[in-house]
């Protein structure tokens, strides 16, 4: 049998060790690793080089089989309920142990791996696959650490992700046979039942939400980043489908990371080393970054290629509306090495507003600032599910609802400290509808939203006439350069004002009852963000 030492005895966070009869790869090369998934079966490689896999059963994260040990570190400082699902601390040990013996006569691909481009906040990992490609995908998503690095290496953080291993929800405490469990005081995720790659990348995000904002006030953030020439830092927070990543990957501006972010004192960080993007209907002439990113040593999950060929065919969604790519960030020309800018000067909260009555730019005081941060909104047009017709509501808090351990509220005064102190201008930019609701308005032109973005990056709209909204208080320019100043207002838009005027009350009525179950954690400061209607 092969010890397989999950962390170095003289680590400060000592865990069991995993013994296997099978043959441990460890740090293996991208190439080498494409050769062994191949190998293996468990991919093709597509027209570009690309290796193409299928996640099965599950083609995204399931939220409601993911559990957070509870014990003395987490007991009293998570926000238990449908996200954080509580998971007793012995069952962890026998789970644990059971996953071990399944992986006792297993080939496993072991990585050394950094999740933090910041030193002083960086989280060191050891991570155990038994699929290539899984191993192939943490290569590509977190950082890299230099060969020398590797030779002292002493992880202190561990994921175990074995998708043919299954729970038994009988006596294993799980709902499902599929789990993500994480065990925040010994240190380790377990990932069973599901070979959807996510998991892994947002088991460590969720890791970090608890880390550094309650043990080293940092705030963490699901959002997007990138920096212009002179140094200035953007931050793009949004749901899935309200353009985070489109709009962070400017060819004008240098990409810090798409996804996940720590903000210090004195810096701006990517936790990743990598971009893990949808591409559904993906294009060179709509996204050129992206496109070309998908070569060689990149994933692409769940497509299918065009008949008789091995080109992609990211226009089929016969798996799943969510494919998507996973490459290393610095695929992209314009990536930022390492991962990290300065302060923030500007901040873009991104909604897709289905309903058509949100401006297309709002620029937001710090009150506001948090209570829409908290409050993390987007409409989803739900167009692929039998019988919806109409669009549906999303709150998610903080824009990543399902990652954070902590109260929303934690993350929310911390984000308006840190507004305050630097001064940073907070924007709300509709990438949604426009002219009427969905059905009947049209979506926003990307080039007017790229335009509006702009002028707030070089800080023209300082000089611009603002009105405020009359149902929702916030600021909104009456010019911007580029796009027409009808569009800047959306009741002007709409064919007839009154329904516009009743769908936006319906709208800020909407935000308040969801604002209720937070109402009671929430200070005055916060409160007095809400819509005034």
């Amino acid at each position: 049998m092969q010890d397989l030492v999950l962390t170095p005895k003289n680590s400060s966070y000592p865990q069991p060790d995993v013994d296997t009869r099978g043959k441990v790869f460890s740090n293996l090369t991208p190439a080498e690793l494409v050769e062994h998934s191949l190998r293996r079966k468990e991919g093709f490689l597509s027209s570009t080089g690309a290796l193409m896999v299928d996640t099965g059963t599950f083609t995204g994260r399931s939220p409601k089989d993911r559990y957070i040990v509870s014990d003395d570190k987490t007991r009293d400082a998570v926000w238990w309920g449908e996200v954080n699902i509580p998971f007793d601390t012995e069952k962890f040990d026998d789970l644990f142990t059971k996953m071990k013996a399944h992986l006792a006569d297993k080939d496993l691909f072991v990585r050394n791996a950094l999740a933090g481009a910041d030193p002083n906040h960086q989280l060191k990992l050891k991570i155990i696959n038994t699929l290539a490609w899984h191993n192939l995908f943490c290569y590509n998503m977190f950082l890299r650490p230099a060969k020398e690095e590797l030779k002292s290496f002493q992880s202190d953080f561990t994921i175990i992700c074995a998708p043919d291993f299954q729970a038994d929800p009988t006596v294993d405490g799980t709902k499902n046979p599929n789990f993500a469990i994480l065990d925040l005081s010994r240190r380790m995720i377990l990932i069973g039942g599901t070979a959807y790659a996510g998991e892994m990348k947002k088991g460590i995000f969720s890791v970090l939400n608890f880390i550094l904002p309650h043990e080293k006030g940092v705030l963490s953030m699901h959002c997007s980043a990138n920096r212009g020439e002179d140094g200035d830092t953007a931050i793009f927070f949004g749901l899935s489908g309200t353009g985070k990543t489109t709009l962070s990957a400017d060819p004008d501006r240098q990409l810090i990371g798409d996804d996940e972010h720590g903000w210090t004192e004195d810096t701006v960080f990517n936790f990743e080393g990598g971009c893990y993007a949808k591409v559904i209907d993906l294009s060179h002439e709509k996204e050129p970054e992206i496109f070309d990113a998908i070569k060689f040593g990149t994933i692409v999950e769940n497509t299918r290629f065009k008949s008789g060929s091995r080109e992609i065919d990211y226009f089929n969604r016969s798996i799943t509306e969510n494919t998507r790519t996973a490459y290393p960030i610095h695929f992209i020309p314009n990536a930022v090495q390492p991962s990290i800018g300065g302060i923030p000067k500007n901040i873009f909260f991104l909604t897709a507003d289905a309903f058509g009555v949100i401006p297309p730019i709002s620029k937001l005081n710090k009150s506001q600032a948090m209570y829409h941060f908290i409050s993390g909104y987007t409409a989803k047009v739900a167009g692929t599910e039998m019988g919806v017709t109409e669009p549906k509501l999303t709150f998610s808090a903080c824009f990543g609802a399902a990652f954070l351990p902590l109260h929303p509220t934690e993350y929310a005064k911390l984000f308006g400290e840190k507004m305050e102190k630097h001064e940073v201008n907070v924007w709300l930019i509709n990438t949604g509808w426009t002219g009427g609701s969905y059905g009947v308005g049209s979506r926003m032109k990307l080039a007017h939203t790229r335009a509006m973005i702009k002028s707030a990056l070089e800080g023209k709209l300082e000089y611009a006439p603002f009105r405020k909204d009359p149902v929702f208080g916030f600021m909104v320019p009456e010019i911007c350069a580029d796009v027409p100043c009808p569009v800047l207002n959306p009741r002007n838009t709409w064919e007839n004002p009154e329904h516009y005027d009743k769908t936006a009350n319906d709208l800020a009525n909407a935000f308040i009852d969801n604002f209720k179950k937070f109402e009671e954690f929430a200070d005055a400061d916060i409160l007095k963000g809400a819509p005034l209607s």
